[in-house]
Formats: C-alpha cells, sequence, structure tokens
C-alpha cells in the first residue's frame, strides 16, 4: 500500500494587522494549495511546521516569532477569531496537538520573495543520534 502524502509546501503573505485578517488570508492560501495535492491531515497524524517569515525593516525587532506561530497555527486549525469553541474557517490540520515540532524563523526578505515567506507541513520524525556524546566521569 502506498504511503499517504503529507508534505504541502506553500508561499505565505508577509504578516499585516489586523491579525484575524491575515490568519483568514493564510488559511485561504493553505486551504487553495491543499485542495490542489492529495495531501489530509487526519486526527492521528503526528506533524511538523517549518515556517521562514520574511518581516522587513523595524518590524523584524518589534514582531515575536511566538506570536506569529501561534497566528499560522490558528489559521491551520481553522480558527480566526470568535468562540474558541466554534471554527470559523474549515480545518487544515484536525489541532495544534498533532505538532510534535516547530521550526520558526524571521529574516529580511530578499528581494525575488516580495516579502512572501515559507510555511512547510510534513510528518514529524524524531531524530535520530548517530553518535553518543562523550560524558566525564567525575570521581567521588
Amino acid at each position: 500500500m502506498a504511503k499517504r502524502p503529507l508534505k504541502l509546501n506553500i508561499r505565505i503573505p508577509p504578516y499585516e494587522n489586523p491579525r484575524n485578517a491575515w490568519r483568514k488570508k493564510l488559511h485561504k492560501i493553505v486551504l487553495k494549495r491543499q485542495r490542489r495535492s492529495p495531501v489530509r491531515y487526519l486526527e492521528d497524524d503526528h506533524l511538523e511546521v517549518a515556517v521562514r517569515l520574511y518581516i522587513s525593516g523595524s518590524g523584524l525587532s518589534i514582531h515575536d516569532v511566538d506570536n506569529r506561530l501561534k497566528d499560522i497555527l490558528d489559521a491551520l486549525q481553522g480558527r480566526a477569531g470568535g468562540s474558541k469553541a466554534k471554527r470559523t474557517l474549515l480545518p487544515i490540520i484536525p489541532n495544534d496537538r498533532q505538532v510534535y515540532r516547530v521550526i520558526i524563523e524571521k529574516a529580511e526578505p530578499p528581494h525575488q520573495s516580495k516579502g512572501f515567506g515559507h510555511l512547510t507541513i510534513r510528518k514529524f520524525r524524531t531524530w535520530k543520534f548517530t553518535r553518543s556524546i562523550p560524558v566525564k566521569r567525575v570521581k567521588n
């Protein structure tokens, strides 16, 4: 049986206020990309999310990555304001509890990016360490 595809790569728009409007815009872009692919996320999938946000000028020192990450994860769950009990949008991932690893960074946008960043959602895989770290033993 073939493996079910779980990887999506999406170009995401630059952050803009108000945050719920940005979440809706982000959700629309990711959902459009997902609909053109066979990728569907189920409740028991373990996922990894990697984000590169391009932020210009003084915004680079103002925006906290944890706040932008919250916006992204909420958008992926179909949350863009309103009651937490009721989703306003169709969820792309059922729940952000499924996200086992997050890699996020912010940077000045390269000219060719036009400010659009990168978002990758993929299957979570644990890191495998090939070498052990030497431990110094201390005599008592």
